[in-house]
């Protein structure tokens, strides 16, 4: 079935505006199956704001066993490649989606768009206007002050037909000519105030190449595509509320037979985040992220590589719901929806970011202990790795301390922790350098508390991570954070006075062996770190590199 879900969205199905308008529209008989559709434009890499519409699409059609389409609305060849359509198509399928029959690009029907600009000209609603873009600007009028009509707006439909030939023909350069629909100069609503339908540009179009030089505008392809894909409910947000009433206008106003209908509804909006493709792209060009997947962007390719799942990102989606107000969600709600997702799914493993050695000296120096390890605390069916102790292993630097007060549960000189899943140890004495830097912690163990507590009945409160000085891999840790240190960095006068200098910390630490065959997008939860996953750009055989999640708790909001 199209848009199919895995299981965790299909116990109950929420109820939104959006969904009661198409139980009205089935109920009275108006459509027979409900057909919707996402149309991104191939312009750039899909963000956390498409992954709501695609889940909101591709969710309907699954719920309402109706179809969706992924068209692309690739009108402007000069901001469009063939990498962002790639990019989409991957996207949308890891989010667990898949459209229904062939992709659409809005491309397809250039040859019966421009059928339909013959038939608005032949009807007197459009006509060829020759004022610069500056001019039609200006002409356009303001929010309280009506347009005026173009000195080109009332040439005769035969001088109209001529001419809007020769721009197709390439007869006017770029900016020399435009298609403009002839309806209100007056009207309150600027989206009327004769839009622009076509527009000259000569650029290779990645799927028609050099066939075209005249493309046509989004609010004139948008209402056409959808009709000639018998589209019943096309979904946008709420800032083409507008321009509902142009897309209605075109398909008032030309010969053709379906009838979609667009609705509106809220746009995501992310604390810590911006949406805006155009600031996106600054980031990129600018090298303030190395790419549209860096993890710090909130593209889906973003929170791909950062380890976040699909199930997190639809189940988030589900959370926030489908309204027509405006508001900014938390990036904690986003937050809590992987760590949920991870707590329960991902398998455990130790990595000691800031490692610091210990010896422990009564252990054995030539024999290594293999100890097996739940992979997963409360489901067994994950079943156990096997992890060797040895007489050298690495703890955390910040799991030490020579004095603490009573509050301090982990490893204090003179006093006992326990190891994660192995022993008690003492720490006795230690090993400084020139500098009073503290190298090396000597230690003992109590060779009677494997995974139990001590036989004489003291208490051992504190439990630290750890791994085999001899056995463990060295990895490079990448301590990903939000990108921005204000809520709504948009608001700005310059975003980029308010990126987050701390976004990124590398950490050089090992890992237990086991992870040396990590797969990327696989998550393990490293105990008493955070949720981390392989990089998939940056890690090889012989160089492993881990990106953070997000941590154990939201440290934000602590903070």
């Amino acid at each position: 079935m199209s848009g199919s879900l895995p299981a965790e969205t299909d116990n109950h199905r929420p109820t939104n505006f959006i969904r009661q308008i198409i139980d009205a529209d089935l109920a009275a008989g108006k459509y027979k199956t409900t057909h919707t559709r996402f149309p991104p434009e191939p312009n750039g890499y899909l963000h956390i704001g498409h992954a709501k519409s695609i889940c909101l699409n591709f969710g309907l059609a699954q719920d309402y066993q109706g179809k969706c389409n992924l068209r692309f609305d690739d009108t402007n060849p000069a901001k469009e490649d063939i990498e962002y359509v790639e990019s989409i198509k991957e996207d949308v399928r890891w989010l667990g989606f898949e459209w229904d029959g062939e992709i659409c690009y809005s491309s397809d029907y250039f040859d019966r768009l421009y059928e339909y600009a013959i038939e608005l000209i032949e009807k007197g609603l459009a006509y060829v206007d020759e004022l610069s873009a500056d001019e039609i600007r200006e002409y356009r009028g303001t929010l309280t002050q009506p347009g005026k009509n173009s000195p080109y707006r009332d040439r005769s439909i035969d001088e109209n037909l001529i001419l809007f030939k020769q721009m197709k023909e390439g007869k006017f350069a770029e900016g020399k000519a435009c298609l403009r629909a002839k309806i209100d100069m007056a009207s309150p609503f600027i989206v009327m105030r004769d839009p622009v339908l076509y527009r000259i540009k000569f650029a290779e179009h990645h799927q028609t190449g050099n066939k075209w030089c005249i493309y046509p505008m989004y609010d004139f392809t948008h209402c056409i595509s959808d009709a000639i894909e018998n589209i019943t409910h096309s979904l946008c947000t709420l800032e083409f509320q507008d321009n509902r009433r142009l897309y209605d206008w075109v398909l008032d106003n030309i010969t053709i037979e379906a009838r979609p209908h667009q609705y509106e509804f809220s746009r995501l909006n992310l604390e810590y985040a911006i949406t805006s493709k155009r600031k996106l792209t600054l980031l990129v060009t600018e090298k303030i992220v190395d790419g549209w997947n860096d993890p710090r962007m909130p593209t889906v390719s973003g929170l791909r590589r950062r380890g976040y799942t699909p199930a997190s990102i639809r189940e988030f989606c589900h959370r926030i719901g489908v309204t027509k107000q405006e508001n900014t969600v938390e990036m904690s709600t986003l937050e809590f929806c992987i760590r949920e997702d991870l707590n329960e799914n991902a398998p455990r493993a130790m990595a000691v970011l800031d490692p610091i050695k210990v010896v422990i000296e009564n252990f054995s120096e030539t024999i290594d202990e293999v100890l097996s390890m739940p992979n997963h605390p409360n489901r067994p069916e994950l079943g156990n790795r096997e992890v060797t102790f040895t007489r050298e292993i690495y703890i955390d630097r910040a799991d030490f301390r020579e004095e603490a007060n009573k509050n301090y549960k982990r490893l204090v000189l003179g006093k006992e922790v326990r190891l994660r899943n192995a022993y008690v140890i003492r720490a006795d004495r230690v090993e400084k350098d020139a500098e009073g830097n503290i190298q090396t912690i000597y230690c003992t163990y109590d060779p009677a508390t494997l995974n139990k507590n001590p036989e004489d009945g003291r208490k051992v409160k504190g439990v630290i991570h750890w791994v085999s000085a001899k056995f463990a891999k060295p990895a490079e840790i990448r301590l990903y954070d939000r990108l921005f240190n204000t809520p709504n960095p948009g608001s700005a006068d310059d975003f980029l006075s308010t990126i987050n200098p701390n976004s990124l910390l590398i950490k050089k630490g090992f890992v237990e062996p086991s992870l040396q065959y990590a797969e990327v997008g696989k998550a393990f939860q490293f105990e008493r770190e955070g949720y981390f996953c392989l990089d998939s750009k940056y890690a090889s055989d012989d160089n492993l590199v881990f990106n953070r999640t997000v941590g154990l708790r939201d440290s934000w909001n602590d903070a």
